[in-house]
């Protein structure tokens, strides 16, 4: 049964076997470096490559060093790490539910059973609210089909594009897997971050500044494809602002406002027309510079300056209480793109594609 608990560490199950063998953290983490070690690989890797790494061989580390890694998320404090840590452990668990159900050996001990989709239902309290399966489908009540889908951003997730009959939508077995995993998230990000008493955190505060570091130089612009210039923070506001009044731009201010619009989204050709209204502005040069930090025309693409480097070339104006909290302007960005509303974000796309069809009139 550990080796279960250590593979889905947020099972209720998993997290009473922790309580019931009386673990002290405090002590864990003072004295047990491979937990500590796996914990901060767990945390790091979900930065870095979006799942949580290889388990350790050691099955009671590898379940105590989930209840760790979620101390050293709360040391950090930043959303952006606690959704994307949260991200990595539904998807781990993912990779490894999608291989539990996919064994189908009739001998399997209870030891290497893991788990089947009965437990999950049982799990997250979904019995009553998934029939079937009939030929292959799923139906799942659309009460319970919402909050599921919610951070779902594809369109054929939207309830408008479901065949909703009787207040239960289809679902195959993958999409069902799929609702499972953002069910996995939302508990794992729940309650994230919290307070971590002194006595725990001192122990922990090398690990949580490697973290740190990792955080603040890390590239935050992989699953960015949105433009809403409301939402940018208040350093690339004014930049924007500057260009679009004209003005001259200082080198380091351009490649910033350059490589923050390249990693969200925008093509070239959008960014050089913004430069256009500038008296200086050189058509051949810009695109050649944009070409080159987006990583067309130069070996790297180039990421947006962190909030260090910003406020060492004076770009830093203009801060609010978010960025108090947040290590690079893409941090920022995608907190906010996270936080608005869909319908917001909906609004905004169909009035931006509104504009432009009025402009090709």
């Amino acid at each position: 049964m550990q080796r279960l608990h250590a593979r889905y560490p947020f099972l209720e199950a998993a997290r009473e076997t922790v309580a019931t063998e009386a673990v002290d953290l405090a002590t864990v983490v003072e004295r047990e470096e491979a937990v500590v070690d796996r914990a901060t690989q767990r945390v790091i890797t979900a930065l870095e490559d979006g799942d949580t790494g290889e388990p350790h061989r050691d099955h009671r580390v590898e379940l105590l060093s989930y209840p760790v890694a979620r101390v050293l998320v709360s040391m950090v404090g930043e959303n952006v790490l606690v959704r994307k840590y949260a991200r990595a452990e539904a998807a781990t668990a993912y990779d490894r539910f999608i291989e539990d159900i996919e064994d189908t050996t009739e001998l399997k001990s209870v030891e290497t059973a893991g788990l089947d989709l009965e437990a999950l239902f049982a799990e997250f309290d979904l019995r009553e609210a998934i029939h079937g399966p009939v030929d292959g489908e799923y139906r799942i009540d659309v009460g319970t089909y919402l909050p599921l889908a919610a951070d779902l951003w594809d369109d054929e997730w939207r309830l408008v594009n479901q065949p909703l009959e009787r207040g239960e939508v289809p679902v195959d077995e993958g999409e069902l897997l799929a609702l499972l995993r953002e069910g996995i998230r939302e508990r794992i990000e729940d309650g994230l971050p919290f307070d971590v008493p002194e006595t725990i955190a001192a122990d922990l505060e090398a690990e949580a500044a490697e973290i740190r570091e990792v955080l603040a130089d890390l590239d935050l612009t992989r699953e960015i494809d949105t433009v809403v210039p409301d939402l940018f923070p208040p350093c690339m506001k004014a930049l924007l602002d500057q260009i679009q009044k004209g003005e001259h731009l200082p080198h380091h201010s351009r490649f910033a406002i350059t490589a923050f619009l390249a990693s969200i989204g925008m093509t070239t050709d959008e960014i050089v027309d913004l430069y256009r209204v500038n008296s200086s502005f050189g058509e051949e040069m810009t695109r050649y510079q944009t070409d080159h930090i987006r990583g067309d025309t130069s070996p790297t693409e180039y990421s947006p300056p962190s909030c260090a480097t910003m406020q060492s070339y004076g770009d830093c104006v203009n801060k609010d209480d978010l960025c108090e909290r947040i290590p690079h302007p893409m941090a920022y960005y995608e907190e906010r793109i996270d936080d608005a509303e869909d319908e917001e974000l909906e609004d905004w796309r169909e009035g931006e594609a509104d504009e432009a069809e009025s402009a090709g009139d």
